[in-house]
C-alpha cells in the first residue's frame, strides 16, 4: 500500500483519534474483551462519565469502535475492518 494524499489524511485522522491515552486504553480494553456496556468503559479509565463519553465520541467518528443501543445502554465493540485499515497504513509509512 502507498501512502497517497487520501491514505495520508486518513492516517492522520486516525493518528489524531489515538492521540490520547484514556482513547488508547478504551480501544485496547475493547479490542481484549469484545464488547462492553458505557458504564464499565468508565470504570476502565477511571475519568468522569461525561469525560468518557467525549473520548468514545472521537473514536466512534473516527470509525474504530462501534456502538448498539440495548434498551438503555449502548454496547461498544471495536470495529475490526477499521482497525485493520489503521494497521496497514501504519504499515506503509
Amino acid at each position: 500500500m502507498v501512502l497517497d494524499g487520501d491514505r495520508t489524511t486518513e492516517l492522520v485522522m486516525l493518528l489524531k483519534a489515538l492521540a490520547h491515552p484514556a482513547r488508547i486504553q478504551l480501544l485496547r480494553h475493547l479490542s481484549s474483551y469484545g464488547q462492553c456496556y458505557f458504564g464499565s468503559l468508565s470504570d476502565v479509565v477511571g475519568l468522569a462519565p461525561s469525560t468518557t463519553s467525549q473520548h468514545v465520541k472521537v473514536l466512534k467518528e473516527a470509525g474504530l469502535i462501534l456502538g448498539s443501543a440495548e434498551e438503555q445502554r449502548t454496547c461498544y465493540c471495536v470495529n475490526p475492518e477499521r482497525l485493520t485499515e489503521l494497521k496497514q497504513l501504519v504499515q506503509a509509512l
